[in-house]
């Protein structure tokens, strides 16, 4: 195989990039930096924003456990088809379950598409701070309630394959320590 041939393979491989963390946390913000670089290195690349996500695809849900599994699920299944023919999947999203993000995981390992685990790891007084939509605001004004994280669970991953503390460093540091680890496994 020539260098080129070899560049052309590596730039085909696909892979789920699941960041997953508290509302606010700045998994998107990461993710879009990431899809960048990505973009810049030749990478076929999308980012299945969660926002955009309950607007199109999941239009009718709720914030129900149900619901909200149901919502992960079908982001999972779009990222593992998008992922399988190629694409980095950038998945900023809260998933908040355990059991909804072990699901996506399964379905993954089973049709052998690579899969990352990233927990943007930032403590709830950080990103009600941030509040970038307001939804800390909301909440404590009484407006809404099940807001995850505050009254409504999030269950931290066990063992994530990267945890990010935005907090602690900037967005380009903490993309470049995502894109380190997928440097590491041959994704990037």
């Amino acid at each position: 195989m020539t260098n080129d041939q070899n560049l052309q393979e590596k730039h085909v491989t696909g892979a789920t990039i699941w960041l997953t963390g508290l509302p606010s946390a700045g998994k998107t913000t990461i993710a879009y930096e990431l899809a960048g670089r990505l973009r810049e290195e030749g990478h076929r690349v999308e980012v299945l924003d969660g926002d955009e996500i309950r607007e199109f695809l999941s239009a009718g849900l709720g914030f129900s456990r149900e619901d909200r599994h149901t919502n992960v699920q079908r982001i999972g299944f779009v990222s593992e088809l998008l992922a399988s023919n190629g694409v980095k999947v950038l998945v900023p999203v809260i998933a908040p379950y355990a059991d909804s993000r072990e699901a996506v995981r399964k379905r993954h390992q089973q049709e052998g598409t690579p899969y990352v685990e990233v927990h943007v790891a930032t403590p709830v007084d950080v990103c009600s701070v941030r509040d970038v939509k307001g939804l800390y605001a909301k909440q404590a004004a009484g407006e809404i309630s099940g807001l995850t994280g505050v009254d409504d669970p999030y269950e931290q991953p066990d063992r994530p394959d990267l945890r990010i503390e935005s907090q602690n460093q900037t967005v380009q540091e903490s993309a470049q320590a995502l894109h380190a680890l997928l440097t590491e496994r041959g994704l990037a």
